[in-house]
């Protein structure tokens, strides 16, 4: 059983400066383990909380920093200035070009998340679970989960493993679902001020659905079984929302280009652009509406980069299976080598469908036993500098991989560790906050769901600083989110109401910092570049 709010002490503080409201809790509690920087230390009777952020009257700004020197979540306030600064990095914003909608921010409720968190004392657990979800945390909205297992289970296993159960007779959810995912995801929703939204992606059909019989190997799915499939999804969704965890939206099928892979290791199955096409429009489509289920946002193809634009382009080019589909789920996994211009194409073909990251994490590359590494600011810094990449090109959000995971990063039935903003020692009943789960919520708790992108700019020279910025129409604000990946400090100046009034300050290196302001107005009609929804 999850604890209520009281049983831990959340400390308030106002601060009144410039009308600026900000509830926090004490501040981070370090630790090094020999990395670039710290980890912060969460236990049952203390953890450190980003803290309610508001915007203060017109003409003033509050700034949130973080840095690899150790800073986390330095909140300052200020007023905006008449004039620039002699700064060396000049950054323009105009809110009268407008682009996609933000959606939010996430992780996935995966096995090896819930097992960990399990371990933990249950005051902790609630801790852990309102630094993510609550407002004075990251204020997560946005959240994954595997349909049946996946990589990081402790086995293979699927929502009916009765061989030949085509009526799906045998179909209930396991021990997994009813301890390990269902109770967080519940008690997320209730942290949750914002419309908490999850989706479901499946690894893999029951093993005899598949040719090679196994959840794992090289090998699509039997065409006999598609509508067996199909049924499975409608299955899972009412059984999630009979226990108290409505969907909003699915993916097809997890990085379906990997089932092509020969003794490709976990969890996978394949499937080509048009054999997905084919399905979607002769049985998933069909049978979500069927069901009930067509509000569901349904999402292709949850590959990386190197699936675009090809891919999602077969599916919605053909109007029949296009009307069931809604967005384009893209992994983060070959950014490095394959440019964000994919993005822009897919856009440009499909202006009506969202582009969303529904998958990232660090650490999949690294060698044994540095899978996990404590305090290691470059990787909170990858997680940056690819989120202001994806926004700048169309993603409506960004969805992280597993919520905590262990020292090893595990456990994985398949061995496949990696990295994870939270990491949980369950012998001590601590957990640490990696500069990951910084990093993350500066864009989390100022990116709010409903803005929108806006033009942003760094106009003079600097190629150590990055940068994406919205406005919310709702309350008229702005933020600005800017990353100096740098190996020394910089002055920035922010030029808002059309350059007519300046935010000045100084950006320590490698560190990250959030805006946040009621948006000064600007002359002339506004411009809105993308309409989704």
């Amino acid at each position: 059983m999850l604890v209520s709010r009281a049983v831990f002490p959340v400390f308030v503080a106002v601060f009144c400066c410039s009308g600026l409201s900000v509830a926090e809790s004490s501040p981070c509690r370090p630790r090094s383990y020999g990395a670039d920087s710290v980890v912060c230390v969460c236990s049952s009777d203390y953890c450190d909380f980003p803290g309610v952020l508001q915007a203060g009257p017109k003409g003033t700004y509050t700034s949130v920093t973080s840095s690899r020197d150790g800073l986390r979540f330095h909140v300052k306030s200020g007023s905006f200035s008449q004039t620039p600064s002699n700064a060396s990095v000049v950054v323009r914003i105009d809110n009268r070009h407008e682009y996609q909608p933000i959606m939010g921010f996430g992780g996935a409720f995966t096995d090896a998340a819930g097992i960990n968190i399990d371990s933990l004392p249950e005051v902790t657990q609630e801790v852990l679970l309102r630094s993510y979800f609550s407002p004075e945390g990251l204020e997560y909205n946005l959240c994954r989960v595997p349909i049946g297992g996946s990589d990081f289970s402790t086995r293979p296993y699927s929502y009916d493993d009765v061989e030949g159960d085509v009526e799906l007779l045998h179909f209930n959810l396991t021990l997994e679902d009813y301890r390990y995912k269902l109770p967080y995801i519940r008690r997320a929703k209730e942290l949750s001020e914002k419309e908490f939204m999850l989706f479901g992606s499946p690894w893999s059909p029951p093993s005899w659905m598949k040719e090679n019989g196994h959840f794992n190997g090289s090998g699509g799915i039997l065409k006999e079984m598609w509508q067996p499939w199909a049924n499975y999804f409608v299955k899972f969704v009412k059984h999630y929302e009979a226990e108290g965890a409505p969907l909003w939206g699915l993916t097809t099928q997890n990085e379906p280009l990997t089932g092509f892979e020969e003794d490709y290791p976990w969890n996978t199955c394949a499937w080509t652009a048009e054999d997905q096409r084919d399905w979607i429009k002769q049985s998933l489509g069909p049978t979500l509406e069927e069901a009930g289920l067509g509000r569901l946002k349904l999402m292709v193809p949850d590959h990386s980069r190197d699936a675009l634009p090809w891919y999602p382009a077969t599916i919605l080019e053909d109007s029949a299976a296009a009307r069931y589909v809604d967005g384009i789920a893209i992994h983060w996994y070959r950014d490095d080598v394959i440019g964000p211009s994919v993005m822009d194409e897919t856009q440009a073909l499909f202006p009506n469908r969202f582009l969303l990251y529904t998958e990232a994490c660090d650490g999949s590359y690294a060698p044994p036993g540095k899978k996990v590494v404590l305090g290691d600011w470059s990787r909170g810094e990858h997680y940056a500098l690819n989120i202001i990449e994806d926004l700048n090109y169309w993603s409506t959000g960004w969805v992280d991989w597993n919520l905590a995971l262990d020292t090893e990063g595990g456990p994985n039935w398949a061995s496949n560790f990696v990295d994870s903003p939270v990491i949980i020692d369950k012998e001590s009943g601590e957990f640490y906050k990696q500069p990951m789960f910084y990093v993350l919520g500066h864009f989390s708790k100022v990116l709010v769901p409903g803005s929108r992108r806006i033009y942003a700019s760094v106009s003079s020279p600097s190629d150590t600083v990055s940068l994406t910025a919205v406005h919310n129409s709702a309350d008229n604000t702005s933020a600005v989110v800017i990353l100096n990946f740098g190996d020394t400090a910089v002055g920035v100046t922010v030029g808002v109401g059309g350059g007519t009034q300046f935010i000045n300050l100084d950006m320590p290196a490698k560190a990250i910092t959030s805006l946040l302001f009621s948006t000064p107005e600007v002359g002339g009609d506004s411009e809105t570049n993308n309409e989704l929804f």
